[in-house]
């Protein structure tokens, strides 16, 4: 890892690409969401952090010294987490059958989520992100079983 950047609204990590990088983003989420008062949505966001920095790591191929970012941005009630790679390739939600040992880490981001999506990154690879609002927000429940699909100003929205 390195030294992470920070502000008071927004942590960026850079990590290793290899998997106990998972557990040390991590805890870098929990210190994050403790220090903006999002401690509700703690469980919930690790899930997912770990789903789409998971993916990030056992899809992506990246040359020697590119490392995977993670930004973890306050926007009020909520938190967006992004995990960005050097691979252009888009993650699919798939629905594999329960014989299949992978491939739930997308299915888990959908349920969990408000918002997902993949946004292509300026020169190279992509960012997937997500957006988690605090329990009894009016924000996540006006976002929860509304209009999860679609595209907007380059992003394309996964759920």
């Amino acid at each position: 890892m390195q030294p992470m950047g920070s502000n008071e609204l927004e942590v960026v990590g850079h990590w290793a690409h290899h998997p106990r990088a998972v557990g040390q983003a991590r805890a870098e989420l929990r210190k994050a969401l403790a220090g903006w008062g999002l401690v509700t949505v703690e469980g919930t966001a690790q899930i997912v952090l770990s789903e789409l920095l998971t993916n990030a790591i056992r899809h992506t191929r990246v040359s020697a010294g590119q490392e995977i970012e993670t930004r973890y941005l306050c926007e009020g009630d909520s938190v967006r987490i992004e995990v960005h790679d050097a691979s252009d390739e888009r993650p699919e939600l798939r629905n594999p059958s329960s014989e299949v040992a992978h491939g739930r880490g997308l299915v888990l981001v959908e349920a969990l989520a408000d918002r997902w999506g993949v946004t292509p990154c300026p020169v190279v690879g992509k960012s997937v992100w997500a957006v988690l609002t605090a329990p009894g927000s009016d924000v996540g429940q006006a976002m929860k079983g509304g209009m999860r699909h679609g595209e907007a100003d380059a992003e394309v929205d996964g759920t």
